[in-house]
């Protein structure tokens, strides 16, 4: 009874509190960890603590694979570079700089302890970063590499973390490390990709939503289990399936589905991000406690805290130099791949034995090199973004749950806890408060972001066009087998209609298309339904090629995705034909 009114009282406190910080200009995040305090000192709260497999298994596969599902491909491999420099090669240097460190500074503290703590506070959450970049204008390409930078190094995070914790009950060799790594990564990389193959086409044949939110609940954890059960990284194999159901989802889920999991996943996300903190202010009391009774008293743990936090400013800054310094020579390997398809390109259409499927497939592939090109040549990196992606290392939930999942039985857990919630709660508090100022001051004018108008007019227009065009072809077809017929020229005209309104909340407003004959041998509802879907499926295809090809901004994209997802949903409606 008691646990029912804790859960039923905790989830009206994370809605009640959520809505206050977004009216008062507060990080919910922050406004839990004091509610949660407060509520852990009342005298008849009982002692807060959790076992570590349930944060292991229960919130960081769902929360990681909640955030993967809704990266976009086609940034994630554009920013490829900056995302594996920052999620990888910074999280380890971090992690191994902090951990001896800690154990130089306390000798007490085993190394391989102390780099787990150092694995634990290297990964940054940018969630609180991006919320306020998108608002205050940061340039869309430092978003999508902080977004892309939270998902891999919170697996990169883990797996070291791991990889250390192996080396807490035995001798530490390196080569035995490295390679336990290496297998961990490369085994969870390969279950992810199967599990997501399995998953996506299982779920695609689901018919019943019922049915297929169930399954999605459950794709995580199918992901997880198998990956530890043969010591391999459960977390990153979650993040590869993710990325790969939330690239697929466009082709082969229907639009319930999409949007259903869009909700759902929030919903998760919502629930796990800020029950962690609130969990962390509710266990604070029961950590100051087991503090108290060890030589690494409280003082020390705030000092260490700040030692780390300036540590980890200083890492990622010096970091950033190189890392943005390697980049300027992008743009002329991207010309050099876009010249190179073209060429290709140009050979294929002058062989007279070219397969047509082989042309079109290089003229995707030489529209994408251009698009990623004209991508580079746009939204090239600069010393100001460097500035501003070396201040967004904010720390969050997972550097929270991944020091609650360290067992029980490790040297100093309290302490490593205490340390990683106190690292958490600065950098979120001195970086979420000083970046909108950054940010005003690295670009006075604004920068340029977001899907503007024009672009949007244009996805908009080019996926009209093609709905157009499938019907004729579809009309055209039929009047060579049964000949015209005047009489259904009007559902013609709805089904354009409906191709245009399904754009409506981005596209503007286009000329009407001239009737067309419809054949006279079914109703004129499903005349309508029948060429509504053909314009339907059309822009859907041409939305995915233009996905494929990159031409457009993964947020003008979206918005295009989540229109037609919505008519999709008008014309076939859950239970429908």
């Amino acid at each position: 009874m008691e646990i029912g009114i804790v859960a039923v009282a905790a989830v009206v406190v994370l809605v009640g509190v959520s809505i206050l910080g977004g009216r008062i200009g507060v990080a919910a995040p922050l406004l839990l960890v004091v509610v949660g305090i407060g509520a852990g000192y009342l005298p008849f709260m009982p002692a807060i603590e959790v076992d570590p497999e349930i944060i292991l298994l229960g919130v960081l596969p769902p929360l990681l694979y909640s955030a993967a599902v809704n990266v976009p491909l086609v940034d994630f491999r554009r920013n490829l570079r900056p995302v594996a420099g920052l999620s990888v090669l910074l999280v380890i240097f971090s992690a191994v700089i902090a951990g001896l460190l800690v154990h130089l500074v306390v000798p007490a503290i085993p190394l391989p302890v102390a780099i787990a703590l150092g694995a634990v506070i290297s990964p940054t959450d940018a969630v609180a970063a991006t919320s306020i970049g998108k608002r205050l204008g940061m340039p869309d390409r430092l978003v999508s590499i902080l977004e892309g930078e939270s998902l891999v190094n919170d697996a990169t995070s883990l797996v070291l973390l791991k990889t250390a914790l192996a080396a807490v009950a035995g001798s530490f060799v390196f080569w035995d490390a490295a390679g336990s790594f290496a297998f961990s990564v490369a085994a969870a990389i390969v279950i992810g990709f199967v599990i997501g193959i399995i998953t996506v086409w299982l779920r695609s044949k689901l018919n019943n939503p019922v049915y297929d939110t169930i399954l999605s609940f459950v794709v995580p954890f199918i992901a997880f289990m198998p990956a530890e059960e043969v010591g391999a990284s459960g977390v990153l194999a979650v993040v590869v399936t993710g990325l790969y159901t939330g690239h697929h989802a466009a082709r082969r889920f229907s639009a319930t589905a999409r949007m259903n999991e869009r909700l759902n996943w929030r919903t998760v996300q919502f629930a796990l991000e800020n029950g962690v903190f609130l969990l962390m202010g509710l266990e604070l009391h029961t950590l100051l406690d087991e503090v108290d009774d060890t030589d690494l008293q409280l003082a020390h743990v705030g000092l260490l805290s700040l030692g780390l936090v300036v540590l980890l400013i200083l890492l990622r800054g010096i970091f950033m130099v190189p890392l943005i310094w390697t980049m300027r020579g992008d743009e002329g390997r991207y010309q050099q791949r876009s010249d190179g398809f073209s060429r290709i390109l140009s050979r294929a259409r002058k062989a007279e034995d070219t397969d047509t499927r082989k042309i079109r497939k290089l003229e995707l592939l030489e529209q994408r090199s251009r698009a990623d090109l004209a991508h580079e040549q746009d939204q090239q990196l600069g010393w100001r973004d460097g500035v501003l992606l070396s201040w967004s290392g904010m720390r969050g939930v997972v550097t929270l749950a991944a020091a609650q999942s360290i067992p029980t039985g490790v040297p100093y857990r309290a302490q490593i806890i205490l340390i990683a919630f106190a690292v958490a709660v600065i950098t979120l508090l001195l970086h979420g408060l000083s970046l909108p100022l950054f940010i005003r001051k690295l670009w006075p004018d604004g920068a340029r972001t977001g899907s503007d108008v024009g672009e949007l007019a244009s996805l908009s227009h080019d996926l009209i066009e093609a709905a157009n065009e499938a019907i004729d072809d579809a009309l055209e077809i039929e009047e060579d087998a049964k000949g015209p017929d005047n009489a259904c020229a009007q559902m013609s005209e709805r089904a354009r209609a409906s191709a245009r309104n399904a754009l409506a909340p981005i596209a503007i407003a286009l000329p009407a298309t001239g009737a067309v004959m419809l054949p006279s041998s079914e109703t004129p509802a499903q005349a309508y339904l029948r060429l509504a879907r053909i314009a339907l499926e059309a822009q859907r295809d041409a939305l995915l090629e233009e996905r494929a090809i990159g031409r457009y901004s993964s947020r003008a994209l979206r918005a295009a995705e989540l229109a037609l997802d919505a008519h999709e949903a008008r014309l076939n409606p859950p239970g429908g034909h």
